[in-house]
């Protein structure tokens, strides 16, 4: 269980990574080792800080850091001693079983190129856990592909599918494809023929989902492109934001209320856990040889903690080994011939 962990790319510092490391390690017996890639100069003074002389934590140099600003393919290609491609190079070299990295997320997506699509995969995919109304689903893809074909959403159910059972323990997860409506006449050309590829496949395919749906309880895995699956991310984040500063608010306008909310206090802090973004860790980057996790750049201590996890989670599952025999099958299945028409 060898994790590399690009310290240099949050919008926090070195430091507020290097406590989540610590956290980690604390929680975690799995991780045999965490591989501390960035500037040696800054990650020893933020060890000695914190506390951490776990032998476990090992420092990788790297020289050079990719901003925000950076153009993601001329950074990756420009900074070849940054700590994200060298991160990323360490799982491409069989030194790290996991890359986690909150910076830059185009140049993470295309420096994740490095390690080569899983045998089938047309397109690796941004895959979000977000929170329903007594559970969560999977969306993918969260922004790698703005553009997309259908073969390509066909693979997205795939590899949701797979995710959703062995990480949510979801044993036969609802998959439907993100529409306009849940009707048969509904969506456009991708959508429509997305639909009727899914259908072919070995999946519990339930048709079209709309935005009611998606945090209703009423399906499991949401397939989309990455265009349409960035946009419904970030709505749903800002929503959650602006929808406890509104409670905050209307709570604490009379004294009569304030009293009300302290005596709900408990409900209001397992809400607020239930929506809160760092219990996840971040985005995970399905389809490679490699398993590589997003965290968030405003990831605090707890959200690189959990992204650990998350990693930790995925390399004891072996889920690219699980998802490269699944994608394998289902194009098998959507290069047969088919005797009879699907509808979908």
């Amino acid at each position: 269980m060898r994790i590399a962990v690009d310290v240099m790319g949050g919008d926090h510092g070195c430091a507020v990574v290097i406590g989540g490391v610590k956290l980690a390690l604390e929680a975690d017996p799995r991780i045999t080792t965490l591989l501390l890639v960035g500037q040696e100069d800054k990650i020893r003074p933020a060890l000695s800080a914190a506390g951490l002389n776990d032998p476990r934590a090992q420092i990788v140099n790297a020289s050079e850091v990719l901003t925000m600003e950076d153009s993601p393919v001329e950074g990756i290609r420009r900074k070849k001693d940054s700590s994200m491609v060298r991160a990323i190079e360490l799982v491409r070299d069989g030194k790290a079983d996991a890359v986690i990295s909150s910076g830059n997320t185009g140049a993470l997506v295309a420096g994740s190129m490095k390690l080569r699509r899983l045998d089938g995969v047309e397109r690796p995919a941004i895959t979000v856990r977000m929170p329903s109304r007594t559970g969560d689903f999977v969306l993918l893809d969260a922004g790698a592909n703005p553009v997309c074909e259908p073969q390509h959403l066909a693979q997205f159910a795939v590899m949701g599918d797979v995710y959703a059972r062995e990480i949510l323990g979801i044993t036969k997860p609802r998959v439907g494809v993100l529409s306009n409506g849940a009707e048969e006449s509904k969506g456009n050309e991708l959508t429509r023929e997305a639909a009727r590829q899914c259908a072919l496949l070995d999946l519990n395919y339930i048709g079209y989902v709309e935005g009611f749906d998606l945090f209703n309880d009423a399906v499991d895995v949401v397939v989309t492109d990455g265009f349409t699956g960035n946009v419904v991310l970030k709505t749903a984040e800002s929503l959650v934001s602006a929808m406890m500063q509104m409670l905050k608010t209307e709570l604490t306008a009379t004294p009569v209320r304030k009293f009300g909310a302290l005596l709900s206090r408990g409900a209001f802090r397992s809400l607020k856990r239930r929506l809160d973004p760092e219990v996840h860790g971040g985005a995970v980057l399905l389809g490679l040889n490699g398993n590589v996790i997003k965290a968030h750049g405003s990831s605090r201590e707890r959200a690189i903690m959990s992204a650990i996890r998350v990693a930790a989670e995925e390399v004891q599952h072996g889920l690219n080994e699980i998802i490269l025999r699944q994608i394998a099958a289902a194009n098998q299945r959507l290069a047969a011939p088919t005797a009879v028409t699907v509808t979908v």
